[in-house]
């Protein structure tokens, strides 16, 4: 039985140490590739940017330089972060599958493969609808994808380290699938000035064929092409929306 939870926070007890965790991250590089890529594919000037599943707003710390832009998140401990790095950046809780912002925005993007977490293929066609709604004639949509079902591999071992003053972490678990989701339990053992603990976080994500994600693109009106690099080697779906 494939266990589905939909619309709840996933990083519930490792939000303060999602930053130090993904600490290899060049936002800078990707924020900076990303807005060529917007100048490419935008059939209009884009001034406004709305980041969905910003997560602790590290690429809108950057894109806020070149544009007016706001973040979108489920997870309440991701914005705390996000609200903290960038408190003159509106953030708001929703779920990515059915918000409604009422205005529309030059650029949407959803980066580093959140979009896998609506799980399953009718929720990612929401998704997409529900992003793409919020966009301007002749504006971009930028979703960076998850693994799909013929590129995620069961039984690999993954570990990740921090080593900071003051703060040790790991984080391990081992892949798993049930059906068309990856499954990924994480065992972190967090230790700082305050003690070690131990806790754990299932993590689910859709694994997506490349014509569900251009069907969903399309299905919402947009025309759609594949970025083959993308960021970080795992692609970029870009949606234009006609004038």
């Amino acid at each position: 039985m494939v266990s589905r939870f939909f619309g709840r926070a996933m990083f519930s007890q490792s939000a303060a140490y999602y930053d130090a965790i993904y600490h290899w991250k060049n936002y800078e590089r990707e924020a900076e590739a990303l807005r060529g890529l917007i100048r490419q594919h935008s059939r209009r000037p884009v001034r406004t940017l709305l980041d969905v599943a910003c997560g602790t707003g590290q690429h809108l710390a950057f894109l806020r330089e070149h544009f007016a832009v706001m973040g979108l998140d489920l997870d309440p401990g991701l914005l705390a972060v996000a609200r903290q790095r960038c408190p003159e950046i509106e953030f708001v809780e929703a779920d990515m599958v059915d918000f409604d912002l009422g205005q529309h925005f030059d650029a949407v993007t959803c980066l580093f493969s959140a979009i896998g977490y609506v799980k399953t293929v009718p929720r990612l066609r929401q998704a997409v609808h529900a992003m793409a709604r919020h966009l301007q004639p002749g504006g971009v949509l930028i979703i960076e994808p998850w693994f799909g079902p013929d590129s995620w591999h069961v039984g690999t071992v993954h570990a990740v380290f921090v080593d900071q003053p003051g703060l040790k972490i790991a984080r391990m678990s081992i892949s798993g699938r049930e059906d068309r989701l990856s499954c990924n339990d994480f065992h972190y053992l967090v230790a700082t000035v305050d003690g070690v603990r131990h806790f754990t976080e299932r993590h689910e994500l859709g694994l997506f064929t490349q014509e569900e994600y251009t069907q969903a693109f399309s299905a919402s009106g947009l025309d759609v092409m594949f970025d083959f690099d993308g960021l970080t080697g795992r692609g970029l779906y870009i949606g234009t929306r006609p004038l």
